[in-house]
């Protein structure tokens, strides 16, 4: 493993929404509470503004990504700027704003929400899929690590604050089926608290943990394996990347801390024996 390295150091509110597109060959990011988007291409740095949240996204083609935003899911054009309204998502509830979320490997889009004061059971899961958004987890008080499964047969999800990321099995079109069981139990260890997470090739989910200035490896059998200290404390999403997926990006956030403490800055690590998942595309 290399040391760690600083990506940007654009500090951000709530960094979020780590991606690697894989046809641009660049690293996306967001800042949700500064409304912003962050492109990254290993030697120079693009940035959107809007006048809402965004949090996290999936990409469409080579100049299109859809983005997740307190209110609505939309296409944006990275060539243009053009944002196309595609879906409301709670918009009738103005105290949640969208989180985590990841394209599955079917072309849907799952999306996560929660309360902007972090209400707790207010937010839920939902998944975009041909054109239909429909909610397929209640009663969650801070969704984080949507991600999947190599074989693409299952999902992973968390709640931060019960310190647990379930599993579920998936049907042939990706939806939910049976009852989620346990993957990960954060719980032995005090204040450990899971945020995004990705799997690599081989089953291994990768998860930032809130406060704790690491990203935490858990094997296939959902036990600890491994961490990789981080510069920041309050590291958010990790990504794969790189032309070989070898390189894992990981956000941060300076929300709550004093100027001069690490926390903002994007980073990345190149790892040894670890490849990660092509990030899926969202088929609209």
């Amino acid at each position: 493993m290399s040391a760690v390295q600083t990506l940007s150091q654009t500090r951000c509110i709530l960094g979020e929404g780590a991606l690697w597109h894989p046809e641009r060959g660049s690293f996306f990011w967001f800042d949700i509470l500064g409304h912003k988007l962050f492109e990254h291409d290993g030697s120079a740095q693009r940035e959107w503004s809007f006048d809402r949240a965004v949090s996290a996204a999936g990409w469409i083609d080579d100049g299109k990504l859809l983005v997740a935003s307190e209110v609505d899911l939309f296409v944006f054009d990275l060539d243009t700027g053009a944002a196309e309204h595609i879906v409301p998502l709670e918009a009738d509830q103005p105290a949640n704003r969208s989180n985590d979320g990841r394209a599955d490997p079917f072309g849907g889009f799952w999306i996560g929400t929660m309360g902007y004061a972090c209400e707790q059971g207010a937010g839920a899961i939902y998944r975009y899929y041909r054109g239909e958004l429909r909610k397929i987890v209640s009663d969650i008080t801070i969704t984080n690590a949507i991600c999947f499964a190599p074989d693409g047969r299952s999902a992973c999800f968390g709640d931060t604050p019960k310190q647990t990321i379930w599993r579920v099995a998936l049907d042939d079109e990706g939806w939910p089926v049976g009852d989620r069981e346990v993957f990960v139990d954060m719980s032995a260890e005090p204040g450990v608290q899971p945020d995004g997470a990705v799997i690599d090739t081989a089953g291994r989910l990768w998860t930032a943990q809130w406060g704790m200035s690491r990203v935490a490896c858990y094997g296939t059998d959902g036990t600890l394996d491994h961490v990789v200290p981080m510069p920041a404390r309050q590291v958010s999403c990790p990504s794969f990347g790189g032309p070989d997926r070898r390189r894992l990006f990981v956000t941060s956030a300076s929300e709550g801390l004093p100027e001069g403490q690490a926390g903002g800055q994007t980073y990345y690590v190149d790892l040894d024996g670890v490849q990660g998942q092509k990030e899926h595309r969202v088929v609209l």
